[in-house]
């Protein structure tokens, strides 16, 4: 038997959050007013939840439509690729015509700052990104050529899980994620209750939330190697 994936509703979240911090009742609802306060405190939990360590579920290969001559592309509802702004951009490859990739090498602000020729035309072999309060941009060196224009640039962004604007509406976050969620969002209303609510609260808050954070990796292993670069290139900290 097939078992379907479930997403927690914001409504459960929230109920239960309220009782474990001793809010209402065990069996109780929230009223309207603490529904909605709820949902907004649970919003910025999962907002930030986003900026911690890696959130696998939320990578995505996108592709960038390459133009002669464009070196910047703005990811933003409206822009060059039109969705909500990602969180950030960790890898990227070039994609020609005839289905072969070439890696991209990332470039910090002090690799950018030494670029000679920020407008040299070419293959493209490096990209940056701009992180912006409401866009993020990527920049493509060398600047696409007539050739280069001919393929696309895929980023492997880390998309915005959707903040909730109902309490009936689902999460993004897979299951696991429930009772960090709850215990979190627990420990925010817990404010002003009696120490040993509160204790309780941010003790689970911060045990859930760690026992995640140690289960959400890649299961492939990871291996370190020196940066080529470093050979040749120095950096204003040093």
């Amino acid at each position: 038997m097939t078992t379907p994936a479930y997403f927690p509703t914001g409504d459960r979240l929230v109920n239960m959050a309220y009782a474990d911090a001793g809010l209402i009742q065990q069996g109780d609802d929230p009223n309207g007013e603490q529904k909605a306060d709820g949902i907004q405190r649970l919003n910025d939990i999962i907002n930030l939840r986003q900026t911690q360590g890696l959130k696998l579920w939320l990578y995505d290969d996108y592709p960038i439509t390459l133009v002669e001559g464009q070196s910047t592309y703005s990811i933003y509802p409206g822009g060059d690729v039109d969705m909500t702004k990602p969180m950030r951009g960790l890898e990227g490859y070039f994609l020609n015509t005839s289905g072969v990739r070439t890696p991209l090498t990332v470039l910090s602000w002090d690799d950018y700052m030494r670029l000679s020729q920020i407008n040299q035309e070419g293959a493209i072999s490096q990209y940056r990104v701009n992180k912006l309060y409401d866009r993020l941009e990527i920049f493509f060196w060398l600047v696409p050529d007539a050739t280069a224009a001919t393929g696309t640039g895929h980023i492997l962004l880390q998309k915005q899980a959707p903040n909730f604007v109902n309490v009936t509406d689902t999460t993004i976050f897979p299951q696991e994620w429930f009772i960090a969620l709850r215990w979190a969002l627990a420990d925010d209303l817990a404010t002003g209750q009696p120490q040993a609510i509160m204790d309780r609260c941010a003790q689970r808050a911060m045990a859930y939330f760690e026992a995640l954070e140690n289960w959400d990796v890649e299961d492939a292993p990871t291996q370190f190697q020196p940066d080529p670069r470093s050979a040749y290139v120095g950096n204003r900290f040093k």
